[in-house]
């Protein structure tokens, strides 16, 4: 097999040198990698030109939203000041510890969550289901931040709600499209302006009634919780912040570009993995206790509606120092975080709603009109005003939520260490199997119960502590699972392309794909009988007629592809 260049984004399969055409053109816009970003690929070394530091940037700016300040308001206002802090650090730490396995892998092996979560435990169909949840995530939270930036621009301009739903959902669209360079652009560029407005609410704060600090360790909460610590407001407060965990989802979006580790740049690529991973939520968990502080000093002035808004709290804030302009400098400041994390709920959920839909239909049109249906789930979701009924909606996601990402930090962590799961990431469907109990069956077992728990089946405390039922089912069946069954249905036959034991050097190497006829490097190519020869990861993804032929060929018939062996990372 003749090795080619990889091609550059933009362009399309070279024509055979026999003028006949590929067997397989995908469309325009979805062989456009400068707006594709490899959306349901393996991300090549060769598209991995930013920085360590630039790819953490880029991923802590996706953090700017404020559906933290209304979180952590909404936890303290309903279970009071104790409770509230408790629930907030416990769930940050949960997330922090399951985030770091997750974060190192998407950043080594350049792959996004759901090519994460088809290796680790959940097989090739196994984990649409986490696509779909993930999917949910993003729409779910881009409607939160949308309806905030409607509400601030409501409160400067007198925009009627609907409008503002409709505009904060529009004026996403053109930065999405253009996919990673565009969202790196606007993340760099609104960085200061979005420092500035965070920390200044606290500065006037501070320096004008600094007594208020003191006074919100006292705080009752709205709902006569009392300010002591309460077992049952606890577990639910910790419920409500767990919703945040499939963030980490988001973060290995932007992970996957991170180049590959050297010796040069061993130190600052650690950090940004560990910054831009799981360290998001050191700065969500802060915002989250800020966001309760400025609405306790602004609830005798807004009330308790409006003192959930962040918008209110923020202009109260800066009035002592600002005056009038106090409203158009926290409309600004509200609008620009909006726009920081809607770009990146957009992008992300045009990922997994791809991810979805090409193992449903074998059809991949592009990972940019994925976008208008993502984006037209959350503008529902905002006109029904789904701000209201926050607690309820947050809660009863996180069940599910920390289900997966659990089963996968297992896997990562005790999985692949006691050899119950291949070393690597197998992401590809010429080697894996349709479902793996391992992952599959842990995360469903858990996000049942978890349920069932959570609409108070098994009494008042297991309802309360739904979402650490969830954690625990799932950290103890996916090992459980994979031993008694052996570690059997992670690859249903062995890889001769990316196998565990050879040499990282040759990663680059790229074949040309025998469907579409594009170079790719190695680990996204797979050995395919059908073809007698390469296919990448995609085309095999699409393959209708196959009947996944490779899959089930007699144990120690050999699949053979000319190429050497390979280790994805």
């Amino acid at each position: 097999m003749t090795e080619t260049a990889l091609p550059t984004a933009g362009t399309t399969a070279p024509e055979p040198p026999d003028g006949s055409a590929p067997r397989r053109r995908y469309a325009k816009l979805a062989a456009d990698e400068s707006r594709e970003d490899f959306s349901l690929r393996y991300a090549p070394h060769s598209y991995r030109r930013w920085s360590p530091t630039m790819v953490a940037s880029t991923a802590l700016g996706g953090i700017a939203y404020l559906a933290d300040f209304a979180i952590g308001a909404s936890i303290v206002f309903t279970y009071g000041f104790t409770s509230g802090l408790a629930s907030i650090l416990c769930a940050a730490t949960i997330i922090f510890l399951t985030g770091i396995p997750i974060a190192r892998a998407c950043a080594t092996y350049g792959l996004d969550m759901d090519l994460i979560t088809r290796g680790a435990g959940f097989g090739y169909f196994g984990s649409t289901l986490t696509s779909l949840i993930y999917a949910s995530f993003t729409f779910i939270f881009f409607a939160l931040e949308g309806s905030i930036m409607a509400q601030a621009m409501h409160e400067i301009v007198g925009l009627p709600l609907p409008v503002g739903y409709l505009l904060t959902t529009l004026i996403v669209i053109p930065i999405v499209f253009r996919g990673m360079g565009a969202l790196a652009k606007v993340q760099a560029w609104t960085q200061p302006v979005w420092l500035i407005g965070l920390v200044l609410p606290f500065a006037i704060l501070l320096f004008h009634s600094p007594g208020s600090f003191g006074d919100f360790t006292h705080f009752g909460g709205t709902e006569g919780a009392g300010s002591g610590f309460d077992w049952l407001g606890f577990g639910l407060g910790t419920g409500v912040a767990l919703s945040l965990i499939a963030q980490i989802g988001e973060q290995a979006d932007y992970l996957r570009f991170m180049p590959a580790k050297t010796d040069t740049n061993r130190k600052r690529w650690n950090l940004a993995v560990l910054a831009a991973g799981p360290g998001w939520v050191i700065i969500g968990a802060a915002k989250q206790l800020g966001g309760a502080l400025l609405a306790f000093v602004a609830l005798g002035a807004v009330g308790k509606t409006h003192a959930l808004e962040p918008i209110a709290p923020q202009v109260e804030a800066l009035k002592p120092w600002l005056g009038s302009v106090a409203l158009p400098v926290a409309a600004l400041f509200v609008v620009v975080s909006q726009i920081k994390i809607n770009v990146t709920n957009a992008y992300s959920g045009s990922l997994s709603w791809s991810n979805f839909f090409s193992r449903l239909t074998h059809r991949h049109p592009g990972r940019v009109w994925y976008i208008f249906l993502n984006l037209a789930i959350a503008l529902t979701l905002m006109e029904m005003n789904m701000f209201a009924a926050l607690n309820k909606l947050l809660g009863f996601y996180s069940n599910v939520g920390i289900a997966w990402i659990a089963t996968v930090a297992a896997d990562l962590v005790i999985n692949k260490r006691a050899g119950w799961s291949p070393r690597y990431i197998e992401f590809k469907r010429a080697y894996l199997y349709a479902v793996n109990p391992a992952g599959f069956g842990s995360m469903v077992i858990a996000s049942v119960v978890s349920i069932l728990a959570f609409f108070g089946v098994f009494g008042v405390y297991a309802e309360a502590f739904s979402t650490f039922i969830a954690a625990g089912l799932a950290l103890v069946l996916c090992p459980l699972i994979a031993w008694a069954t052996k570690g059997k249905y992670y690859l249903a036959r062995p890889n001769p392309v990316n196998g565990p034991d050879v040499d990282v050097a040759d990663v680059t190497a790229t074949h040309t794909c025998g469907v579409c006829e594009t170079a790719y490097e190695l680990p996204d190519i797979a050995d395919c009988p059908v073809q007698a020869g390469p296919i990448c990861s995609l085309c095999c993804s699409l393959d209708a007629e196959c009947d996944d032929a490779c899959t089930k060929r007699p144990t120690g018939e050999p699949v053979l592809l000319p190429v050497p062996a390979v280790r994805v990372g």
